[in-house]
């Protein structure tokens, strides 16, 4: 490390071109096809395969396996497509660890699942590779459908509802489609621009139209789009960022967890993101992890995270956890944040360690901080919204909200887990009921 970066704390350019592409690397190089065909071949198939229902989208998991066992990886994708149409995403992110795999047989059998991510991946990835679409609409309808945001739920409403022969306008507040899979996920598990690779593969089933920098209660607004739309699905996401209510939060070098993440995914040069010497990530969920990984892959000589509650209360499966480990963060459980310290900005961030209840102990520990990322969960962003549960829209099972011809989902409504693989049922199982709301009126 230069003596410019020991001075100065917050530098770009800690790491050389090589060291970056190698930390930012594809996280799990993709099988060949002898190295599928094995895996493959470690599937029982089960005909009541537990790990069919612990998948959000309950793809025909032992179905696609045995397709890629018998060199049929073509079929094998149209079968994971047919229930996810982001199934190129979700085999590189999901936490197959504790969804599918976790329930397979083989893991409760010998501790070693079958590979069920990976294989996903490589069915997935051959047929787009060839630039097959393995859909076509119906005939036009008639119908136009707003959605608004153009992240896993809205996409995969969209592209249901085209497929039924719908027209379909996605409004989005960004630049760029893709929401979450393409600004709020770690670099390493998404390269090679795939997540815009995979909106640009999904729109070719036709009758969809992405409006970016369209923000709701900006440029377009509720009411106008129920009055101009046949139906309205709202894929929001989550918009702003919880504070951590502690004195000395507003100093400098203070940041957002899902900016760090956002502006790196968005970057062509990583050694122009500065970066500290000594990094604290606060939260336990994947963007925690994603933002202390990365940072640290970065360049930045220290990075601890650190949680409130113990380890086996983290959002992030133990696997990323051990991942983050591996990477060389430190990961400090149960103390919450009480004060940061600075002459305006970040010097040092003081913790107080915490029982399982949540209660203080009195027990104090600073760390030297001069970058801090709050990564302790998202809040919905929006006015005259439908009426809330909790801090999110309230739906019913098929994503129905309390205003009538409007549908929501992904992580702006209630209930379920806050994950892309979720998102993107929520988004097809409400395109599906709208389907039916609209052929009844017809």
């Amino acid at each position: 490390m230069d003596a410019r970066a020991l001075k100065e704390g917050v530098v770009a350019g800690r790491l050389d071109p090589d060291a970056l592409a190698a930390g930012f690397g594809d996280l799990h190089a993709p099988l060949t096809e002898h190295e599928a065909l094995v895996a493959a071949d470690r599937c029982y198939f089960c005909h009541d395969a537990p790990c069919i229902t612990a998948c959000p989208t309950e793809i025909d998991i032992p179905l696609f396996i045995r397709q890629i066992a018998t060199g049929t990886a073509e079929a094998a994708a149209r079968t994971i497509f047919d229930q996810n149409i982001l199934g190129g995403m979700c085999a590189r992110v999901c936490p197959t660890e504790t969804l599918c795999e976790e329930a397979c047989v083989r893991e409760a059998a010998e501790g070693q699942p079958v590979q069920i991510g990976r294989l996903q991946r490589y069915a997935t990835d051959d047929l787009m590779a060839k630039g097959i679409h393995p859909f076509e609409r119906a005939p036009a309808t008639g119908r136009q459908i707003a959605v608004v945001g153009a992240g896993p739920a809205g996409l995969a409403c969209a592209h249901r509802l085209a497929m039924h022969g719908h027209d379909v306008v996605v409004f989005d507040a960004r630049a760029k489609a893709g929401g979450l899979n393409e600004y709020g996920i770690a670099a390493y598990k998404t390269t090679d621009d795939f997540a815009a690779r995979e909106v640009e593969w999904l729109l070719q089933i036709g009758g969809i139209e992405i409006r970016n920098n369209t923000a709701l209660g900006r440029e377009i607004f509720l009411n106008d789009l129920v009055s101009e739309y046949d139906a309205v699905f709202l894929g929001l996401g989550l918009g702003g960022v919880n504070a951590l209510a502690t004195p000395g939060e507003e100093k400098d070098g203070v940041l957002n967890a899902v900016d760090f993440i956002s502006d790196l995914r968005q970057t062509e040069d990583l050694s122009s993101l500065p970066v500290g010497r000594d990094v604290v990530v606060i939260g336990g969920g994947m963007t925690a992890i994603d933002a202390a990984v990365q940072a640290k892959l970065l360049g930045a000589l220290n990075v601890t995270l650190v949680y409130r509650r113990g380890r086996d209360r983290m959002n992030a499966s133990r696997w990323e956890q051990e991942l983050a480990s591996a990477k060389g963060v430190r990961l400090i459980t149960n103390a919450s944040p009480i004060g940061v310290h600075g002459n305006g900005t970040v010097r040092e961030i003081e913790f107080e360690f915490t029982n399982d209840a949540l209660e203080p102990t009195g027990q104090t520990f600073r760390l030297a901080a001069d970058q801090v990322f709050k990564a302790i969960g998202q809040t919905l962003d929006g006015v005259d919204l439908p009426e809330l549960d909790g801090r999110k829209i309230a739906v019913d099972e098929a994503g129905k909200t309390s205003v009538s011809g409007i549908w929501a989902g992904g992580d702006c409504a209630a209930g379920g887990e806050d994950l892309t693989v979720t998102a993107v049922a929520e988004g097809r199982d409400a395109a599906e009921d709208i389907h039916r709301a609209l052929l009844r009126s017809a």
